[in-house]
């Protein structure tokens, strides 16, 4: 376990293009500072749109003038397991880079790495699965082929919360499936994405077929937006808010390609009165308080049934308070700071309208105690007796702020973890199988926990939204078909 004493320098990075290491045409870069105390952690490329060009075009032509999208299934499963067993090599690394830019606890950062390595062997399995169709026996003369095919190139567009798992999610099915890929990493958190890139090379991964570039703010949504609307681009594959998300798929419509997008979420957390207790508490501790809540799948609206809700309230409060916020690299940390000023102040706006909107039982401002004063903490909050249209019950807060509300009866609660525009996730608690598959089938969410939260190591399985929380699905093998065309072959026997 890496020590307080052992926090990393300043990184000074490339971008990766057509397998070389490269600075922005410009010559710009741009820093990150650590949330946890605004020191510098790294230097980037500040790339513009003529960077952006040159991997759209690198990625092109290593799909249209190579034979990598023909290469044979079993090279390209042996590169992701190669780079799942690279990564598991240098984990401690990768996790020092992850909770430097996104302040997340080390002890974090190391099972995302670990669960990427997890995604990497499990799209090198699908990609030996790859499978056609074929129809001789419908008519005598002819004979029909379904083949499946790579999309092309993806435009991959990733946030900053779990920076190296979100691209993982789209580079192992790009892969298994032969595709090219332009990626864009969120600017705050660059750093794990461009050592993956390093690493997927030399995995054996051919030159031009993942490229990187980084961009801050303004730059950044302007290279986002190019990627999105290129000719030269098949697909986009975006992570991140459900504005951004459209604009992404607006940009995308001009030349009708492809879009997967995994978007927002208000995710509701049910507890019905048989619940296991002390269980259902620490889930929705873990729903809400992990990553200080900057997760889209968060169960930031507790739904408690009214017979037991005051006593799961007293007991989730309790341990709410046990929460040690602090430096990501002292090992005594359970919750880091929020990503960037903006977000603080966004939290903060949400925390003012909470206060007049509920009734605040834990938190609800920001985090000054000593060694926590240079950073940008919230404390945990709960806020109790919270109306079903209430702001903080509808808006995403991204942020450790919990909403509970109170139900009569099944139906009832069905009807309020319903009232959203978001469906991404939804969970469960129940000793009652009838009533948590009625619940479960009732429930407009495309992942649905019983008797837990976040429960995402079952990789194998489809993830995605319902409404305004996406378009398509990750993982699983409905993950894999997002990066592939279908193409139907007749042949009339002579």
């Amino acid at each position: 376990m890496t020590s307080i004493a052992e926090r990393p320098g300043v990184t000074t990075y490339q971008q990766f293009i057509d397998g070389q290491w490269v600075d922005a045409l410009s010559g710009a870069t741009f820093t990150r500072t650590s949330p946890y105390d605004g020191s510098v952690v790294g230097v980037y490329p500040n790339s513009g749109i003529e960077d952006a060009e040159r991997a759209i075009r690198a990625a092109r032509r290593a799909f249209d003038e190579t034979s990598w999208p023909t290469s044979p299934a079993a090279d390209r499963a042996r590169i992701l397991r190669r780079a799942a067993d690279l990564l598991a090599e240098r984990a401690d690394a990768f996790a020092t880079c992850i909770a430097a830019e996104v302040g997340k606890p080390k002890t974090m950062a190391l099972g995302e790495v670990m669960a990427t390595a997890e995604v990497f062997q499990l799209f090198a399995a699908k990609a030996l699965n790859l499978k056609g169709e074929s129809f001789t026996q419908q008519i005598p003369d002819a004979v029909g082929i379904v083949a499946h095919e790579p999309v092309g190139v993806v435009g991959i567009i990733t946030p900053w919360n779990f920076p190296l798992l979100l691209i993982s999610w789209k580079i192992g099915p790009a892969i298994a499936a032969g595709c090219t890929m332009v990626a864009k990493p969120s600017h705050y958190t660059p750093g794990s994405t461009l050592m993956l890139a390093g690493l997927l090379a030399e995995a054996g991964l051919p030159d031009g077929v993942f490229n990187v570039v980084t961009s801050e703010t303004d730059n950044g949504a302007l290279v986002g937006q190019h990627i999105a609307a290129s000719e030269l681009v098949d697909k986009v594959a975006f992570t991140g808010s459900t504005a951004s998300g459209k604009a992404v798929m607006r940009a995308a419509a001009n030349n009708v390609k492809k879009v997967s997008l995994e978007l927002g979420g208000k995710s509701p957390n049910i507890v019905f009165p048989d619940a296991a207790l002390d269980a259902a508490v620490a889930g929705a501790f873990f729903g809400i308080y992990l990553n200080s809540g900057q997760v889209c799948q968060a169960g930031s609206r507790l739904l408690v049934a009214k017979p037991i809700k005051d006593e799961f309230v007293a007991k989730l409060t309790a341990l709410s308070q046990t929460l040690k916020l602090g430096d990501p690299f002292d090992p005594a940390t359970t919750m880091g700071p929020v990503i960037n000023e903006n977000q603080l102040a966004k939290i903060e706006s949400y925390l003012e309208r909470g206060r007049q909107e509920a009734k605040l039982l834990t938190g609800g401002s920001r985090a000054t105690d000593p060694g926590l004063e240079k950073g940008l903490f919230v404390k945990p909050t709960i806020f109790d007796e919270v109306p079903a249209q209430a702001t903080i019950a509808r808006e995403e807060i991204f942020g450790p702020v919990l909403s509970v509300l109170s139900f009569d009866n099944l139906d009832d609660v069905i009807r309020i973890a319903n009232d959203t525009m978001y469906g991404l996730a939804a969970a469960v608690w129940t000793k009652d199988i009838n009533v948590a598959l009625k619940v479960a089938k009732g429930l407009r969410a495309g992942t649905v926990w019983v008797n837990a939260y976040h429960s995402t190591g079952l990789y194998n399985m489809p993830y995605g939204g319902y409404k305004q929380s996406g378009l398509g699905r990750e993982l699983g093998d409905l993950g894999l078909e997002e990066y592939m065309e279908t193409k139907s072959i007749q042949i009339k026997l002579q």
